[in-house]
């Protein structure tokens, strides 16, 4: 069981410096919680963009569209035949 977790935001890491703190001021939190608080919220927000993404009633460039605005530099939505989802 863990006691506590270090994340290293030095050299090549210093980007999750920023991240952490822009993590704080959209939950309007602490660092710490802020960082559990968007763990525990990315696979909710995954499941939910599946979920649209596989709606019957969008055309497929609304469906593209979306996964294009959605996706991030850690996480990219593809519309194909069937939703894909690759994560770094």
């Amino acid at each position: 069981m863990w006691t506590s977790i270090r994340i290293r935001t030095d050299g090549d890491y210093a980007y999750r410096r920023d991240a952490i703190e822009r993590a704080a001021d959209v939950y309007d939190c602490n660092r710490t919680k802020a960082v559990v608080s968007a763990c525990d919220d990315v696979p909710h927000f995954v499941r939910a963009i599946q979920q649209v993404l596989e709606r019957d009633d969008l055309t497929l460039k609304q469906r593209r569209e979306i996964a294009e605005t959605l996706s991030t530099r850690a996480m990219t939505f593809e519309v194909e035949s069937e939703i894909v989802v690759d994560t770094d």
